[in-house]
């Protein structure tokens, strides 16, 4: 358990969280964060951050997203299907 000071920040109001929580919950500047209130407690908790596809990739790799491209182009080569045969939407 951590204890912290509500201070006024601007015409809101502000706590501090204590290192040890930051580092618990691996937190860092400007990560974004869901707030619930539940009865008399409040919940701070991380919000899961969809990764995008070049994220993901430069993940899976190791290494950054035009390395892979340039070494895998073959993969990434845009495959046409033909003309839509029913009520697709392109």
């Amino acid at each position: 358990m951590a204890t912290a000071i509500i201070a006024k920040w601007g015409n809101s109001r502000g706590i501090r969280l204590p290192k040890k929580v930051l580092e618990r919950l691996d937190l860092k500047d400007n990560d974004i964060v869901d707030i619930l209130v539940d009865n008399d407690k409040i919940i701070i908790r991380k919000k899961y951050q969809h990764k995008t596809l070049k994220q993901r990739v430069e993940e899976f790799y190791g290494k950054d997203f035009e390395s892979v491209v340039k070494e895998n182009s073959y993969e990434f080569e845009e495959i046409n299907w033909g003309k839509p045969a029913g009520d697709e939407i392109w």
